[in-house]
């Protein structure tokens, strides 16, 4: 077997720039990156490239931006460079004529220990649900949805007090190293694929796309359920609730478990340096938040700025 594969990788966002770059560094041969098209950003809405593009330019390797994954012209283009095996990282779901086409198959990175957590959003639901701890996966991919045979899992411990970002920096990282693994271990015949066994289906968690409906704080909620909610959405698209008639936004908070809280949702200051919310069963501590039209700021930024 080519000990050096072509390799096509498809991916979009920052989160899968450390695995190529990991692949690049690795000497593996990249034949083409297939990423989202140029997109409209910004107040003067000029022409965005993700994350992906930019790398594979500075790398001067070949880019492919589809709008349609099941375009004939793209399809050929694919045919064209002949890859042995792709590697897909935080991309869209693939029709089986684009999966199906390399010999050694498609490759995906998923940022939880499969079956848990499958669906667009594993890393804000693990962190959200209260989780002390997630992984990434390698696995084959096939017409459902994060369900193909498992190459390689690692698992990963999640902090206490770490967020969503936090946790996506470190993942991305560990990720990459799995992503050449795997590679590696399909090359020399050391893996062997895993059926994803699911012995008892209710305890499996899913990991659906993120709504406003899931970022809006009840404050009826138990303080930690709260407090895992805004560790779960920050930095992005971040928990938020009302104040004075506009969103504020909490990124980073302090739980405080109190049954003697005030009325949940009530909000207490000092007017200088502390900001706290009452919940069912005690308090969030707001440490850094953002009003609607304002910058993120520390609270005794903010309250500086407000007045009550």
């Amino acid at each position: 077997m080519n000990s050096n594969p072509r390799i096509i990788f498809m991916g979009t966002p920052d989160f899968a720039v450390a695995s190529l770059h990991a692949l690049v560094e690795n000497g593996f041969h990249i034949a083409v990156v297939v990423t989202a098209p140029d997109k409209q950003a910004g107040r003067g809405l000029r022409l965005m490239e993700s994350a992906v593009k930019q790398y594979a330019v500075k790398k001067n390797i070949p880019v492919l931006q589809p709008d349609k994954l099941k375009d004939p012209e793209f399809l050929e283009q694919l045919k064209f460079y002949q890859a042995e095996v792709q590697v897909v990282v935080a991309f869209r779901m693939l029709p089986e004529i684009v999966w199906a086409m390399p010999p050694l198959g498609t490759i995906n990175l998923h940022g939880s220990l499969l079956p848990q957590y499958r669906g667009a959003a594993p890393i804000n639901r693990a962190i959200m649900n209260g989780e002390t701890k997630t992984g990434v996966t390698t696995f084959k991919l096939k017409q459902e949805i994060d369900t193909g045979n498992i190459l390689l899992l690692e698992e990963i411990p999640i902090g206490p007090n770490e967020t969503a970002g936090e946790l996506h920096d470190r993942m991305k990282e560990i990720g990459a190293g799995l992503v050449v693994r795997t590679i590696r271990g399909l090359l020399d015949g050391a893996l062997q694929e895993k059926p994803q066994n699911i012995a008892d289906p209710s305890t499996l968690k899913t990991a659906p796309k993120i709504f406003a409906a899931d970022c809006e704080i009840n404050w009826l909620d138990p303080v930690y359920k709260i407090y895992n909610q805004i560790r779960g959405l920050s930095p992005f698209p971040g928990a938020f609730t009302s104040f004075k008639n506009k969103t504020l936004k909490i990124f980073k908070a302090r739980p405080e478990e109190n049954n003697q809280a005030f009325k949940a949702g009530e909000m207490e200051t000092d007017g200088r340096t502390w900001l706290r919310f009452s919940a069912a069963d005690g308090y969030i501590y707001v440490e850094e938040i953002q009003l609607e039209g304002k910058k993120r700021l520390y609270t005794d930024d903010f309250l500086r700025g407000i007045r009550f």
